[in-house]
């Protein structure tokens, strides 16, 4: 087999811009345009938005900075940089992160040919006054029930993407994402402001940005902030790790990592005024109350399809140019996913091009399941979404294995501002954090008369997330030693995969 190009191992981002825009292109993703929003409204408006600030300070900063490290540093992907942070017997703990990532990357590809499909919706003006709920409701239906089209559209995303990685850095995912990414924020401006102009939007304003102190006291509104932090912000799925492969050698991870975090924080801000003010100021409370309790997939596709065909501008301008954003959001976000798989191949001694055509392969028949069940793509949502906690625990223990003054030490090296013990304190905390947040997850599962939980059978039941990381983390580390052997043979040039910790 042909060892790596010569780019897997120099190719790096022309700016702190190109990767700044990057990592926030692989943060803002369709979690962002609809999963926030209605997170937001089921959890209590300003109080869950306060309680995401949290999240983000406490969780996701501390290891999107620990993540690039590991990145930054190996210069390898996720298995790769593993081993090389704590050593060859180390190598399964990235292999089931990547694991994760590619059970998300499944169904992403799937929804990111769902927003393809209804931006064409848009465009066509099939959300026309007049159209009501029961309407949208049966396009859907009959969309996601057609596997036909469901397949159709999954594999129009997939090799999108793909064609855009197989181009590499320059030529391919920095070209595309420094255009994409400022392109979607300016669209979320005019969005948002256009939705607070609207008469009633004061109520929905009011609705995010008061809190309800009472509400801190609810536990279920923290691990939604939490699970929702973890998913939108990409911490722990190794996606930033992966772009910092491809940082310039001087770069600062403290703040590169705030910046991604906030950028994130705002694009979900910037749709959830889009979206709340919208449902509060075309709605009646009630009805507003069911759009926001219909899901993820009932509110973008269903209650807001319904609802742009009665504003002025709804389905010529403002449809299409959300429906926009949704795609814009999650291409970029699959870009990185598909990326960190062809990462980790090119390191097992796989060129670019051949990378690429095995993981669109992957992915095309990879999704398929979840293009033909909506049942199938709760569960695998389900499954690698809360499978993301276990990531992050992974990234902690590597950095406590690889010595936290020592990795802070690193940071320090490249960040204007000194990286305090806040740091180390955050780090060594992780797992009780994790363990507070991942144990009343599980206590959620087992009080909930809806679910078996001991059932592999089950949507949501704790039994099927067990096997299934189960199965991940028993194949992972069965390839332990292979992962090893191949990074040293096709990584050399590594700057760590001779570290000291790595023998």
């Amino acid at each position: 087999m042909a060892g790596p190009e010569p780019e897997a191992k120099s190719e790096q981002f022309s700016s702190r811009f190109a990767y700044i825009a990057a990592a926030i292109g692989m943060a803002v993703g369709t979690g962002n345009i609809w999963r926030f929003p209605r997170d937001v409204g089921l959890g209590g408006g300003g109080t869950f938005i306060v309680a995401v600030v949290l999240a983000n300070l406490v969780w996701a900063i501390p290891l999107l900075m620990a993540e690039s490290l590991l990145g930054h540093r190996s210069r390898l992907g996720t298995i790769g940089a593993f081993r090389a942070f704590i050593g060859r017997k180390a190598a399964w703990m990235g292999g089931f992160m990547a694991v994760v990532s590619i059970g998300i990357t499944f169904y992403y590809a799937v929804i990111c040919g769902w927003s393809i499909r209804y931006f064409i919706y848009a465009v066509s003006g099939k959300f026309r006054q007049g159209v009501g709920i029961d309407q949208t409701r049966q396009m859907w239906e009959g969309f996601v029930t057609n596997p036909g089209q469901t397949i159709a559209f999954h594999a129009i995303a997939t090799l999108l993407v793909g064609y855009i990685i197989m181009r590499g850095l320059k030529g391919g995912f920095e070209a595309v994402l420094d255009v994409t990414i400022p392109l979607l924020f300016v669209v979320l401006v005019v969005l948002a402001i256009w939705a607070m102009t609207m008469p009633g939007a004061a109520d929905g304003l009011r609705f995010m940005f008061v809190p309800e102190w009472s509400g801190f006291l609810d536990g279920e509104m923290w691990l939604g902030a939490f699970v929702q932090m973890a998913f939108s912000t990409g911490a722990g799925w190794g996606l930033y790790l992966t772009y910092s492969v491809y940082a310039r050698k001087k770069e600062d991870y403290a703040l590169n990592a705030t910046t991604v975090v906030a950028f994130n924080h705002l694009a979900g801000l910037l749709a959830a005024i889009a979206v709340i003010c919208m449902v509060f100021a075309t709605t009646t409370p009630a009805l507003a109350e069911e759009a926001l309790g219909a899901g993820d997939q009932g509110l973008m596709f269903v209650y807001l399809s319904a609802l742009f065909g009665q504003i002025a501008g709804g389905t010529w301008f403002f449809a299409p140019l959300f429906f926009l954003v949704l795609v814009l959001a999650a291409l970029s976000s699959l870009i990185a996913m598909m990326e960190l798989l062809v990462r980790n191949a090119i390191n097992l001694g796989f060129q670019r091009r051949k990378a690429t055509i095995v993981v669109i392969l992957v992915v095309l028949v990879g999704g398929v399941p979840s293009a033909l069940s909506l049942d199938v793509l709760t569960n695998q949502d389900n499954v690698w979404g809360v499978g993301l906690l276990i990531s992050g625990l992974l990234v902690a223990i590597a950095m406590m294995r690889y010595g936290l003054e020592r990795a802070r030490g690193d940071l320090d090296a490249t960040s204007d501002f000194r990286v305090g013990t806040w740091w180390k304190v955050l780090i060594t905390m992780f797992p009780v954090m994790f363990a507070i947040v991942f144990g009343w997850f599980m206590y959620l599962s087992i009080t909930d008369s809806s679910q078996t939980w001991y059932s592999p059978f089950e949507t949501f039941s704790i039994g099927t997330m067990v096997l299934q990381w189960g199965l991940a983390a028993i194949v992972m580390l069965a390839l332990n030693n292979m992962f090893s052997r191949r990074i040293d043979q096709w990584t050399p040039g590594s700057p760590m995969t001779k570290s000291t910790l790595g023998k």
